[in-house]
């Protein structure tokens, strides 16, 4: 929103130029802004825009299925842009690679408007995303907000959007927009005017935008009061450029008041196209109060001003700050001519009566008399008008201590602003500190709707339209007589009528629509009344209307009482609940902490274990390289039995035990191999310097080797268990089955019968031989255990004799050595 002169006239030209294009003549805003979306989205490259049907109806606020029906048909047929799709699912339009012609028709014509620079579509590109960006929540969880109006979509959404791109291009740092001039409806206003021009609409369309952008608080049109309270100039304001320059709209308008005077007999008509600089503006030459927003007349589509012009041939001498308000006033003197005219008095020969010269209104000094009685109306209106200056903080000027920091306008802050829209007379007449009270609770009130609503930004219309319909129940801001108590109290709390944290008032806070669960207690409530009334009637058929009615009031009271007392049972009830768990909580966590607590005390007991096998100190009980040691060991037995299921008769333990030894003797070699590889690339002097260290790349090394041999070991096993008899057999029946089947017996020896019988043959046989696998690997792991449990370990004084003769492995002799 913070662009300069530059660049504002740069990109208004481009979209304008974009705009008149004879092929976009009689579109619809839908189709416009589409153009606009797409130019700002263009590569400076390949121009080449590449977008979703969804995405880009997001953007101009329709649906996808408007946006393929209604707006790329359209595009398509005006030549202004070309667009080729890749059709979804439902040969709809899905992708979408769109070129605006134009634009790219324009690149590298030195000064052409479409002419854009890369920084400049970047420019474009972010001004469409404050204005109109529909808002995304990004895979990491972060969430980029909607822009301005990215929230209004449906019927009227592109016309809505539109305006408010061209009123932002065409506003100044000061949030203002220059009217058009000239002869104008009266009836609709010079704004509405100024929007119809640039939209290309009649004034009556642009009235209804501009109504509507001022429902969401986007634009303001404001009127200029003088302090006879007569209608002067109108303005129309766009506060989020405004605030985007540091500014405010109440700050504009004081600086508008307080501008030099320049004369002229009505608000001027000569006109500047949109973009075009601006004129020096008109100024007033009355003093007036602060601006209200809005005017109590009619706006005119010429406004005459309240003076004519001064004869050049004087001069003016009281600068506007002293400006009392009358047509006399500034007169220089001429013989025995007074210097100035005062309020119903001559002047003193010789001296500067500027000071007594002011306004009732000022309220600087007495008209008459040494004592003159002070209007409280005048006092107050005398102080407002120092506050203008001061930056909207009043100075202590005889009010009571808590209206000193009193805040004549809203808080700056733009969702403030919405959400105490309505009530913002209310908000004038509090005092300083019972305005940041509203304001601390009307920001927890924005921050608990902001958690309750799927989209973000849509809090402050929530609160405002809150306070709207509260104050319609009340009967207007007039009935109001105590503001604070009824902006803390009623204006400002959420009234939910049942149990669901999104209900206010019997609406869903998130849709808008009506509470289903108020419904439902509405429809209980009613069943039970009815059922108390039926009961009633048959337990006491002859009551009258009245005393029926008085006993239906008794039990229904008595009913409500009951409920009560569960109530309060269950919420007790639920606190018991929770502290019980909350205590199972607290005690968990102790036990867990002592059991991690006991857990690292025995691993440092067990890191300063030695190596169960070769006596490495603190080794945690097993070293590195013993432990790749026994888990070779382990593959290397597995490997032997799962060559023994096909390879050995399963009923002979010497058989079963010979082909385990062979498969260990080869397995062995293998892991020689690669050991003599390993010791052959080591460095022998970093060898010999980490004896432990090359321990354990030998010990890895073997056991890589035996986890590549086991899976080769597998598959054999199960390609000679799918030729066994049993495998074979259920091959057949698999095959017999399949070629049996229903929709094969036209034809059990075609193509397809005999494919279907095929595949389901050979999957059975891979069934069968896993089967088969894993039975007699069951069967031979229980034989190996019930040899072990029988065989008795021999006494170390006969196993050190057979240790000691069996030669050492080189790795083995160099850490002895070592």
């Amino acid at each position: 929103m913070s662009l300069g002169r530059d660049a504002r006239a740069r990109l208004g030209g481009a979209v304008r130029a974009l705009l008149d294009v004879s092929g976009l003549a009689g579109a619809s805003d839908a189709v416009r802004l589409a153009v606009l979306v797409l130019a700002s989205r263009t590569p400076s490259e390949s121009g080449v825009v590449k977008i979703r049907t969804s995405e880009l109806g997001r953007w101009i606020g329709v649906s996808a299925s408007y946006t393929a029906s209604d707006v790329l048909p359209v595009l398509r047929r005006s030549g202004v842009v070309s667009v080729d799709t890749a059709e979804g699912d439902y040969g709809q339009d899905d992708g979408l690679e769109c070129k605006v012609l134009p634009l790219w028709a324009a690149q590298d014509v030195v000064g052409h408007p479409l002419n854009l620079a890369k920084k400049e579509y970047a420019t474009l590109w972010r001004l469409l995303e404050a204005v109109m960006g529909p808002g995304w929540t990004h895979r990491n969880g972060s969430v980029t907000p909607a822009g301005l109006i990215g929230t209004r979509t449906g019927r009227g959404a592109a016309t809505d959007r539109l305006a408010l791109l061209l009123l932002v291009l065409e506003a100044r740092e000061t949030g203002r927009v220059r009217l058009c001039g000239g002869a104008v409806d009266s009836k609709r206003g010079r704004a509405a005017a100024t929007l119809a021009r640039l939209m290309g609409c009649t004034a009556a369309a642009a009235a209804g935008i501009l109504w509507r952008l001022e429902e969401r608080e986007l634009v303001f049109r404001v009127r200029l009061r003088t302090a006879s309270g007569l209608a002067n100039r109108s303005r129309l304001m766009v506060p989020a450029v405004a605030a985007a320059h540091g500014r405010t709209v109440a700050d504009v308008v004081q600086e508008d008041r307080a501008e030099a005077p320049e004369s002229e007999f009505s608000e001027r008509g000569g006109t500047a196209g949109p973009g075009e600089p601006s004129e020096l503006e008109e100024e007033v030459q009355v003093s007036g109060v602060p601006v209200t927003d809005v005017a109590d007349v009619a706006e005119h589509g010429v406004a005459a001003a309240l003076h004519t012009d001064h004869p050049h041939l004087v001069t003016p001498v009281v600068p506007q700050q002293l400006d009392c308000g009358f047509s006399g006033e500034g007169r220089g003197g001429f013989g025995d001519l007074p210097d100035r005219v005062c309020v119903r008095e001559g002047a003193v020969d010789g001296e500067d009566t500027a000071a007594g010269s002011a306004s009732p209104v000022a309220g600087v000094g007495p008209l008459r008399g040494e004592k003159p009685k002070d209007s409280p109306v005048d006092e107050r209106v005398g102080q407002r008008a120092a506050v203008a200056g001061a930056g909207g903080r009043p100075k202590a000027v005889g009010w009571d201590k808590a209206q000193q920091q009193r805040r004549v306008g809203l808080p700056a802050d733009l969702g403030l602003r919405v959400a105490l829209g309505p009530v913002s007379w209310l908000w004038e007449r509090l005092s300083g500190w019972q305005q940041d009270r509203v304001e601390e609770a009307a920001k927890a009130e924005l921050a608990s709707l902001a958690g309750l609503l799927a989209l973000p930004g849509g809090a402050p219309r929530l609160l405002a339209d809150r306070l709207t319909n509260r104050l319609a129940e009340t009967g207007g801001e007039a009935l109001v007589d105590k503001p604070f108590g009824w902006l803390i109290g009623r204006g400002l709390v959420r009234r939910p009528s049942c149990t669901d944290r999104r209900c206010d008032d019997g609406t869903r806070l998130d849709t808008g629509a009506e509470c289903e669960n108020c419904g439902n207690v509405v429809h209980i409530r009613r069943a039970r009344r009815a059922k108390i009334a039926a009961q009633i009637e048959r337990e006491l058929p002859g009551l009258g209307d009245d005393e029926r009615r008085r006993v239906l009031e008794e039990r229904l009271r008595e009913q409500v009482a009951l409920e009560a007392e569960g109530f309060v049972w269950r919420r007790e009830q639920a606190r018991a609940e929770q502290a019980r768990r909350e205590a199972v909580r607290a005690a968990d966590q102790e036990r867990a902490e002592h059991e991690a607590a006991a857990a690292a005390a025995a691993d440092t007991v067990r890191q300063a274990l030695a190596c169960e096998d070769c006596g490495q100190d603190r080794a945690a009980g097993l070293c590195e390289a013993c432990g790749y040691r026994r888990r070779t060991k382990a593959l290397i037995v597995e490997a032997g039995l799962v060559a023994a299921t096909w390879a050995a008769d399963l009923t002979d333990p010497g058989d079963v035990a010979a082909t385990v030894a062979e498969v260990r003797v080869a397995m062995e070699r293998e892991i020689a191999a690669v050991r003599a590889d390993y010791l052959s690339a080591m460095d022998p002097a970093a060898r010999d310097a980490d004896p432990v260290g090359t321990a354990s790349v030998l010990a890895f090394g073997a056991l890589h080797t035996a986890e590549q041999a086991l899976p080769e070991y597998r598959r054999n096993a199960l390609a000679m268990l799918g030729q066994t008899e049993e495998a074979e057999a259920e091959a057949k029946r698999a095959y017999r089955t399949e070629q049996n089947r229903r929709w094969f017996q036209h034809n059990p020896n075609g193509a397809d019968a005999i494919k279907a019988a095929t595949k389901a043959a050979d999957t059975a046989r891979e069934r069968a031989a896993e089967y088969l696998m894993t039975t007699r690997l069951e069967q031979l792991r229980e034989q190996a255990a019930a040899r072990t449990e029988t065989t008795v370990p021999a006494p170390w004084t006969d196993r050190l004799p057979e240790l000691a003769a069996r030669p050492l492995d080189a790795d083995k002799a160099g850490t002895v050595i070592a």
